[in-house]
């Protein structure tokens, strides 16, 4: 009890252990279907389902415990969602970059994070990016994350006349995807706890008596980490020309803002922000995220980031690190329950060439239309603002990359801004990131 004290200041933050331990646990709760998602996601790019599984845990485990014990805040962390769709739909399918590769470039971008902590270049970019672009840029990923979580489900289909209309609503799976997005919000809508989870378990439950899912069996030792760990492939990425310096650069850019959105999220629901709106041990908690996306890529998954759910732990009364120590034993303890995570994340063959992910589909689609809520923030009474969002936003979802929608935002922005008089409203780092996307568009497919 002592040395809990001394660590976390249990009493100078008016909290207990028994508090801290149900934060944890709620937070956990809110946030482990990453824990099914993340290997449904990277493995399409040819990573091993059970590996992808216990580098998540191991990776989340360890950034969560490091938040806790260096910054002392209960904000757990895990696989971003929208990174891990960049990492597999726009760098190894997209770009056909190998995910040894592609986990070379996240390990870099995470070293850079890790350095920019040294210096005052972090908080430029976060200054020079305008607040209407970041919230479309989270706006598009969540319409992205969504369009996929539609896809998966067999809601939509492709079309060679239309691009996509909708799927067989007659089909098992789609039943079942719809089923379990309704049961999601109805979750949501009552404020229930871990809604997310508790609609994965339900659809898991209902496919099973669908014979959609076979069941597998509920505990086992944890699958080898093996085929991931160490695995990254760094000297590549020099070779990959300028292509590679904007996964990169992506990557960082991603991180960064996600990291900082939810420290100043969760620190202003707990209380944590100053009067002079300033985060005690900001510092501590960015590189405590920027040596987990490190470490998260040596285990064998994709950028590691500070969790919004966490909010939900802090509702509950969590306000210390300690509450984190509890959510990363959690994620311990998940390890031992693969056959349950294969049944969620496997897929179901409903034609040749024809997979559906119908149990964990309703969970992308409900996290893409909860990422939307940041369109309210955008400016939209300023036209030279209107159009670089609309744009972001909309090519994200039709072009399934991140990368593409943060261009032509950046592009569309600063040459309106340019031609309506309003130059210096731009910063020069986002003129500078604009004529560099141009050059890649000019002399790179």
């Amino acid at each position: 009890m002592f040395l809990l004290e001394k660590i976390f200041h249990l009493k100078e933050n008016r909290t207990d252990i028994r508090t801290e331990f149900l934060a944890g646990i709620t937070t956990f709760m809110t946030m482990s279907y990453i824990i099914f998602v993340q290997p449904a996601i990277l493995s399409i790019s040819g990573m091993d389902f059970g590996a992808v599984m216990v580098a998540t845990c191991l990776a989340s485990f360890i950034a969560t415990i490091l938040m806790g014990i260096l910054a002392n805040y209960p904000i757990a962390l895990a696989p971003a969602m929208g990174h891990n769709v960049f990492f597999v739909y726009t760098v190894c399918l997209g770009m056909k970059v190998p995910w040894q590769i592609a986990l070379g470039a996240n390990f870099i971008s995470g070293v850079i994070f890790i350095i920019s902590s040294l210096f005052s270049f972090r908080q430029r970019i976060i200054e020079a990016v305008p607040d209407s672009l970041k919230q479309a840029i989270a706006a598009g990923i969540g319409l992205l994350i969504a369009m996929i979580g539609l896809q998966w489900s067999g809601i939509i289909r492709g079309n060679p006349f239309t691009l996509v209309s909708l799927g067989n609503l007659r089909s098992k799976a789609v039943i079942l995807s719809i089923a379990g997005t309704l049961f999601i919000g109805v979750l949501l809508s009552r404020r229930i706890k871990g809604a997310i989870l508790w609609g994965i378990l339900f659809n898991l439950v209902l496919g099973i008596i669908l014979g959609i899912v076979k069941f597998e069996g509920i505990l086992s030792k944890p699958p080898s980490i093996s085929p991931t760990f160490l695995k990254l492939d760094i000297i590549s990425v020099f070779k990959g020309g300028i292509n590679m310096l904007v996964v990169i650069f992506v990557l960082f850019f991603l991180d960064l803002f996600d990291t900082v959105g939810t420290l100043i999220g969760v620190g202003k629901q707990a209380g944590f922000i100053t009067k002079e709106g300033k985060l005690p041990r900001a510092e501590k908690a960015l590189l405590s995220d920027a040596i987990g996306t490190v470490e998260g890529t040596l285990l064998g998954t994709s950028t590691i980031t500070s969790y919004i759910e966490s909010a939900s732990g802090i509702s509950c009364g969590g306000r210390t690190g300690l509450s984190n120590i509890f959510t990363g034993i959690c994620f311990i303890i998940a390890l031992f329950f693969y056959p349950l995570i294969r049944m969620v994340g496997g897929g179901y063959k409903i034609s040749e060439g024809i997979i559906l992910y119908p149990v964990i589909a309703p969970a992308l689609i409900m996290v893409g239309a909860l990422m939307l809520n940041s369109i309210t923030r955008i400016n939209w009474q300023d036209y030279t603002e209107v159009l670089p969002c609309f744009i972001t936003i909309l090519i994200m979802p039709l072009t399934l990359s991140i990368t593409e929608g943060i261009a032509f935002g950046f592009i569309s922005y600063s040459i309106l801004k340019l031609v309506c008089g309003k130059a210096k409203e731009v910063s020069w780092l986002i003129y500078l990131f604009s004529f560099l996307f141009i050059l890649r568009y000019i002399f790179l497919r």
